[in-house]
């Protein structure tokens, strides 16, 4: 019995630091949520973007091409763009590239 009290006793002290460092690869550099702008930029290409880049002003913070294209059926919502945003949110990154490198 100490011997199972002992090993979950060590598998607890390890898995700690464990949750804590993989909280922290969940946010961008800025504080935000990487899973919360994914999300948005489910709802909409762009939304994620925007988001990371602090909501402000439209035309400066969000990006034009993959919001106002998320409009087109298929290519923007539910489609392409929506995946394309989505990864590209993600990863943090709040380009208005169209396409994959």
């Amino acid at each position: 019995m100490r011997w199972i009290v002992s090993c979950l006793t060590v598998a607890l002290l390890l898995a700690a630091p464990l949750a804590s460092r993989a909280k922290e690869g969940s946010r961008c550099a800025n504080g935000k949520s990487k899973q919360s702008a994914m999300w948005l930029s489910v709802a909409h290409p762009g939304l994620g973007e925007w988001y990371l880049n602090d909501w402000g002003n439209f035309n400066d913070h969000c990006p034009q091409k993959k919001f106002f294209l998320g409009f087109i059926p298929v290519y923007g919502w539910p489609g392409y763009l929506q995946v394309k945003s989505s990864i590209d949110a993600s990863h943090c990154s709040t380009n208005d590239e169209l396409s994959f490198r």
